[in-house]
């Protein structure tokens, strides 16, 4: 997508998309060219076994060091079976090709006691990878073990891991991934460059802790089309530091909806710049869109976020920004928000909202949130009830129909 500050004029949505589209699609062939002609390693050749009980982390890491070592592109190939990951394992980077393809047609599993993964933030992690694609395969994290420890209050419960991480990487393609029962989040994108997904499958309890779909933070240039996603916390989640992200084409319930947040824990964070979210359904989730920030100084901001062509049934909270973010009332007085948020549209959302205030507004007092715009936006409540908007410090402009009537 284009730097959002020049002065030229921006292309179109649909132009957009179609750069979007066919960067992706020649990524895709590339890697597909690549691995054709690319040394293909088989993890059983290595010793692992498809019967889910003998440890194959060694044999992964040898396949994944071969690879890494070639000075051609390479493969490393996961027939069909049940390989078990008994530990955090890293993939680590600074390999001799930027090409190396790993097509997954079993399943990663994780062993049943949950502190298998002892510090490690990540299940599976990539770490400073360039030019490395996932396709196919399920990862199962079996987390519910864990989840059950956090239900019952147990004492020294960990707090887990996300499943796959990907960090200080570039040039990273995922598709056709299923990830199942994460402890945390299943898919963690950190500090990396032009990362591209496409049909991932996320799926955990609606009742699950903090088990995020995908997270993406201190990134940029990330595309993420068609995910379906069912888990306990947000569909899609957006931290600090995100410029470029474009996702496209989402169904998301159970879960807390799509969130840009929480923002603005630390006093020097950088921002969010430059996100759309475009052809999005929610079923039955806590949010629907969601910018939220903690009510601390704040250096950050959000802008230029655009939330286009969403379906929304039985939705508690449809469109929301919260600044006032402070669960549990811990490490959060009562300060205003200093993250700045401005230049966000809503256009053409529509669906049922579970609760009377459809579009609330809760912005900070010391940096009201401006420039919002509200285009062909159709929320009912109950039969007999219409539903309202709340706004708090907020200022904005409407277009089209829109419903509830605009508090601006």
């Amino acid at each position: 997508m284009p730097n959002p500050t020049t002065t030229t004029k921006k292309p179109s949505p649909l132009s957009l998309l179609a750069l979007h589209t066919l960067h992706f699609l020649v990524l895709c062939t590339w890697f597909s060219t690549s691995s054709a002609k690319a040394t293909s390693y088989n993890v059983v050749d290595f010793g692992a076994k498809p019967d889910g009980a003998t440890d194959a982390t060694a044999a992964f890491l040898s396949a994944w060091n071969k690879a890494c070592s070639s000075n051609k592109p390479a493969g490393i190939h996961v027939p069909q079976g049940r390989f078990l990951i008994a530990r955090a394992v890293t993939f680590h980077g600074q390999c001799a090709n930027r090409a190396i393809s790993i097509t997954i047609r079993g399943t990663l599993v994780a062993p049943s006691q949950y502190t298998f993964v002892g510090n490690s933030l990540y299940w599976l992690t990539f770490d400073q990878v360039s030019g490395v694609s996932i396709h196919g395969g399920v990862l199962d994290a079996r987390g519910s073990f864990l989840w059950d420890c956090k239900y019952k209050a147990t004492p020294n419960c960990p707090i887990g891991a996300a499943t796959l991480g990907f960090t200080n990487s570039e040039h990273i393609v995922i598709t056709g991934l299923t990830s199942l029962n994460s402890q945390l989040v299943h898919i963690l994108i950190n500090a990396c460059h032009n990362v591209k997904m496409h049909g991932v499958k996320l799926m955990a309890d609606g009742n699950s802790p903090n088990t995020d779909g995908i997270h993406v933070k201190f990134s940029t240039d990330v595309t993420i089309l068609a995910p379906r996603i069912r888990t306990g916390d947000d569909c899609i989640s957006v931290g600090p530091g995100c410029r470029n992200l474009w996702v496209e084409d989402v169904a998301c319930g159970p879960g807390h909806g799509i969130s840009i947040g929480s923002l603005g824990w630390d006093l020097d964070e950088p921002g969010v710049k430059n996100v759309t979210v475009r052809k999005a359904t929610f079923s039955k989730t806590q949010n629907g869109f969601r910018i939220k920030s903690w009510g601390r100084p704040s250096s950050g901001f959000v802008e230029d976020v655009h939330f286009e062509h969403a379906t929304m049934s039985d939705v508690q909270n449809p469109i929301i920004i919260d600044q006032h973010y402070c669960p549990f009332r811990n490490g959060c007085p009562s300060q205003a928000s200093g993250v700045k948020i401005s230049d966000i549209s809503y256009k053409d959302i529509h669906g049922t909202s579970a609760t009377q205030v459809a579009v609330k507004f809760d912005c900070s007092s010391e940096q009201p949130c401006e420039r919002i715009t509200l285009e062909d936006i159709r929320f009912t409540y109950k039969i007999n009830k219409a539903p309202q908007a709340l706004c708090n410090h907020a200022g904005g402009t409407t277009l089209g129909i829109v419903q509830p009537v605009s508090c601006f």
